[in-house]
């Protein structure tokens, strides 16, 4: 289980957060949900250690934790791949750092480049990959870190609507087969409901925790479920009276 207990983070006197406390169960897939600039990633840069935080507490499986960096993959919203690499070596990255069996990398990252509908684009350099078959390397790459906890950023935001809904089915294998503990940030309602247990509304900054929501119905969901629909409007308009109250 993942938990952070009075997490803030201020820069100067500006305050991007303040006394958060989160809860991610260990196998569970939970997102953040809130809109752009409210300090999701901030947190996740603070809970990986890239941003100091200003006080809390961070623990893992029980263990107090200074930060996450060498317990949690953590996915960007850009691919992040290097070009003078192919696929197949930017997804071997993470074991090869490690000075792993370099054979047994290259057989996992291959089988795993298989899994995710990569067969035969090993070779293929990133400019010759399209913007799905990027992020489905960087997915592989996320695996070859073996690491219990995931962290993904809006992975899937910079893709056009048909590929993106290919990878959310491939994001929830990640739960599903490969058993990871996931936290994602996104600001996509829907994509929220379709693949998380459980939803964070989050305000805007200094951001806060408005409320916690449990998707309608098993997955894989159907974004056409009336019961999904529902939920989906009622976000929106607690989304938009936040915005509302800010406002006045």
């Amino acid at each position: 289980m993942l938990s952070a207990r009075r997490l803030t983070k201020h820069f100067g006197a500006r305050a991007i957060f303040e006394d958060l406390d989160l809860t991610v169960p260990r196998g569970g897939f939970t997102v953040l949900l809130g809109p752009s600039g409210c300090g999701k990633s901030t947190l996740f840069n603070v809970l990986t250690g890239a941003v100091t935080r200003s006080r809390g507490e961070v623990h893992w499986e029980g263990r107090r934790l200074s930060n996450l960096a060498h317990t949690a993959a953590y996915m960007h919203q850009k691919d992040l791949l290097l070009p003078w690499m192919n696929l197949l070596e930017n997804a071997m990255l993470p074991a090869v750092i490690a000075r792993k069996d370099r054979g047994e990398t290259r057989n996992r990252a291959e089988a795993l480049l298989v899994r995710f509908g990569l067969e035969g684009c090993g070779a293929m350099a990133p400019k010759e990959a399209s913007g799905g078959m990027r992020q489905r390397c960087a997915l592989v790459r996320t695996l070859m870190f073996e690491r219990e906890l995931v962290l993904l950023d809006e992975p899937l935001s910079a893709l056009d609507a048909i590929t993106r809904s290919g990878l959310q089915q491939v994001l929830l294998r990640l739960q599903s087969e490969f058993s990871r503990t996931i936290l994602m940030i996104t600001h996509d309602v829907e994509e929220a409901l379709l693949l998380a247990d459980e939803v964070w509304i989050c305000s805007g900054a200094p951001m806060r925790i408005l409320d916690r929501i449990e998707p309608p119905g098993v997955k894989p969901r159907r974004a056409d479920d009336p019961a999904l629909v529902e939920a989906r409007s009622h976000i929106l308009q607690r989304l938009q009276k936040e915005a509302d109250d800010a406002a006045r």
